[in-house]
């Protein structure tokens, strides 16, 4: 498919000598002769790349808004900025806004050329990029069959024709990310903008800019994550983190749906979902009065929680089993066998939860997707090191060999018949009949050794 390139410069000469140097190369050109002409052809297409001269019919605007212009509609467009009299300051100003090349007047056709088929390919390397991403987000799911995850999933499907605020609650790793994306691709807003600003990685001094955006006395305009979002769904991840003191702008905007930027007097409508997340509890931070309780109540409409790994070891093997289909065919490589009753995977407590084992099932994929299940086995053994679980296998050695042998087979057996209860997913007779022992006996050896239930 030809590329297409917008020409806006109010000299003719220069729009006919640029027009004809792309044509010659077989790209589609639209061209404009003033301000005006330029708005109306950025708003009726965007071209693939840009070409704009600094200075052209208004005094009040130039090149430099028509930059803006068309970053604030899709900021991969590269454009190229030319002038026969800007000042260095112009340039600089250029290139912080976005431009991807400053060139000056008169210039040869290779130069020009040059700096269009090299814009032209940073552009695509960014989309793929994105598009990369996106698939990596968008293409897992939320894989398990825990009752646990089996309520979020219902829940998310009931979201899909409700605009109701969500506040997502979960350790760390659990898939919070992953859920609000979910929510917003089932959403009546799934072809507008999925905006995430992540509230634990930012300094104090600039949560106000990042939300609201920013004014400056020359005129330029900074946007905020809510601006950004408009039309579409914004995440405020670990939501926690907002200071006091910005918690209550934020409220307004929810009342209100509209703000001022930062040094800006102009009210800003916008129409926004909003989806939080936090991994710590709001309740809490607000009996300790360290988060607003109105806030709070404005965010859990919708609440939905997320367990830890640990807790729904049921879903481990259909996790290693997702991923690594899913991991081998990003990577391009043969799928690994990881042995699925592995102990180690049910003995581990997963401290970075979904995430971790992710990372785990990667880097197994990457680096020993030929490997023989034995020489993976180990590997695995090696990464999550056994000894941080409740009970490793030194502990239960040197309980066994320092103690009475009636004591020592009750340790033995109680962390046995755990391993055994996880890998059958706490499924009594499946247990019972792996282990050769009859159904009732087992429920007696349970009770004796005081395995209540397995986390």
């Amino acid at each position: 498919m030809l590329k297409e390139i917008l020409v806006i410069d109010d000299n003719p000469d220069i729009r006919s000598l640029v027009s004809s140097i792309l044509k010659d190369q077989n790209f589609e050109v639209r061209t404009a002769a003033n301000y005006d002409q330029a708005v109306f052809e950025i708003n009726k297409k965007l071209p693939d790349l840009a070409i704009i001269d600094i200075k052209l019919d208004k005094a009040d605007k130039d090149g430099i808004d028509l930059l803006k212009l068309v970053s604030k509609q899709n900021k991969l467009i590269p454009v190229i900025m030319i002038s026969g009299h800007a000042t260095v300051a112009i340039a600089v100003e250029a290139t912080r806004l976005g431009a991807y090349e400053f060139i000056e007047k008169p210039f040869s056709k290779e130069k020009i050329l040059n700096y269009v088929k090299r814009a032209l390919e940073s552009s695509e390397l960014k989309k793929e990029k994105d598009i990369i991403e996106n698939k990596l987000f968008h293409s897992f799911d939320l894989v398990g069959k825990s009752p646990s995850i089996m309520k979020v999933k219902k829940i998310i499907e009931k979201l899909s024709t409700s605009e109701s605020r969500v506040l997502i609650s979960g350790p760390t790793g659990t898939g919070k990310e992953l859920v609000a994306r979910k929510i917003h691709k089932n959403s009546l807003r799934s072809k507008e903008p999925f905006v995430i600003i992540n509230a634990a990685l930012l300094k104090e001094s600039t949560y106000e800019k990042e939300l609201f955006g920013e004014e400056f006395e020359d005129g330029n305009v900074s946007f905020g994550a809510l601006e950004r979002a408009n039309k579409g769904t914004l995440l405020i991840d670990e939501v926690s983190e907002i200071p006091y003191e910005t918690q209550a702008n934020v409220l307004r905007v929810l009342i209100d749906q509209k703000f001022k930027r930062l040094n800006g007097s102009k009210d800003i409508y916008v129409n926004i979902r909003l989806i939080s997340s936090t991994s710590k509890s709001l309740e809490n931070l607000v009996k300790n009065g360290k988060f607003r309780e109105d806030l709070y109540h404005r965010l859990n409409v919708m609440p939905i929680e997320l367990t830890s790994l640990n807790s729904r070891t049921e879903d481990i093997s259909l996790l290693i089993k997702y991923f690594m289909e899913k991991l081998s065919e990003i990577n391009g490589v043969i799928k690994p066998n990881i042995d699925i009753n592995n102990d180690n995977l049910y003995t581990y407590n997963w401290p970075g939860n979904v995430r971790e084992l992710r990372n785990l099932v990667e880097r197994i994929t990457i680096l020993s997707s030929n490997e023989s299940k034995s020489n993976i086995n180990k590997l695995i053994e090696d990464i999550l090191n056994p000894s941080t679980s409740s009970l490793s296998n030194k502990d239960i050695l040197e309980k066994s060999f320092t103690s009475p042998l009636k004591e020592a087979r009750k340790h033995f057996e109680k962390e046995y018949l755990q391993i055994q209860l996880k890998k059958n997913h706490g499924n009594i007779s499946k247990t019972a009949d792996f282990i050769g022992m009859e159904r009732s006996a087992l429920h007696r050896k349970l009770k004796e050794l005081g395995i209540k239930g397995i986390n």
